[in-house]
Parts: C-alpha cells; structure tokens; sequence
C-alpha cells in the first residue's frame, strides 16, 4: 500500500471509531525508522519509512488525527450534555 492510501485508511478509522481506536507513532533512532500504527482490535493499520520526507509528512498526518479524535470527542461530549 503508498503511504496516501495508508492515511486514507487511517482517517476513515478514526472518523468511524475514534472511541475505540489507538495510534501509536514510534521512531527508532538507531536505524531512522518511523512507524505509524493505527488499530481498534479488529483492524490493523501500520506504516513504515525511513524516508526524511516521508517522517516529515507522518509526523503531520499523526497531528492531524489527534486534532480530528479531539474534536470528535468535544463535539460528542457537548452532544452529551445537552
């Protein structure tokens, strides 16, 4: 899968299950790998480069997605308590 498909994937889950789902972003120094992985026990995302300019865009897509689970939760919450 191409990293643009990978991230389509990973929204979409977010978007869906954004209660239940966990992203973990993990880097290793010792060999420059960076290693996103989305999952909500059923299904597994998993991205990995050593790139510089693909770490660069997976450090700005994990961004993205905390804003988007953070937001969806606000929204829910605010929903809860009207």
């Amino acid at each position: 899968c191409s990293q643009e498909q990978v991230m389509q994937s990973c929204t979409r889950l977010c978007t869906r299950l954004y209660r239940t789902v966990r992203v973990v972003l993990k880097y290793r120094h010792c060999d420059g790998n960076l290693c996103i992985k989305v999952t909500d026990d059923v299904a597994c995302l998993l991205y990995r480069t050593d790139q510089a300019q693909d770490v660069k865009k997976i450090e700005k897509f994990h961004s993205q997605l905390m804003r988007l689970m953070v937001a969806k939760e606000s929204r829910s919450a605010a929903m809860e308590t009207d």
